[in-house]
């Protein structure tokens, strides 16, 4: 697991993307900037990491995923349709953020976000998920995706 949380991933992405476009000149995607669509998919970013973010404080339990141990799984609100809410959050960000700008290089940020979150974060917080909650959170994976 890697030490910076996923937050700070997805700014370091933004932010590489940013200076890779900049270093281009901006160069842009076809049919891009598309900026109403782009502020609405950062808008809609925010919904399912705050709803989730309730529900946690709203149950006790954890929201770090490195902590020890989680008080609660909770299956409910956001976590209904997809095991990652706050992940997907971070995923929509950058590409409304990418959208919006327009610029090819930004569009590495989503896949790099996507990519660290499926393949770095969440295969350990599934592991100390199935360690902690056995069958019950091995149930919810049958019922839920990892994304939507």
């Amino acid at each position: 697991m890697l030490k910076l949380p996923p937050p700070i991933w997805a700014l370091i992405y933004i932010l590489l993307c940013t200076a890779l476009s900049w270093s281009l000149g901006w160069p842009r995607f076809p049919g891009l900037p598309l900026p109403p669509l782009g502020m609405a998919l950062v808008a809609i970013a925010f919904v399912p990491p705050v709803w989730a973010l309730v529900l946690f404080r709203r149950e006790g339990t954890e929201i770090e995923p490195t902590s020890p141990a989680n008080r609660a799984l909770v299956t409910r609100g956001p976590y209904r349709f997809t095991r990652n809410p706050m992940y997907l959050g971070l995923v929509l960000l950058s590409l409304g953020i990418a959208v919006w700008v327009g610029a090819w290089p930004m569009f590495i940020a989503p896949i790099a976000v996507f990519a660290t979150a499926n393949w770095v974060h969440i295969p350990f917080e599934e592991a100390k998920m199935r360690r902690q909650f056995g069958a019950a959170y091995d149930g919810y994976v049958a019922w839920v995706r990892r994304w939507v």
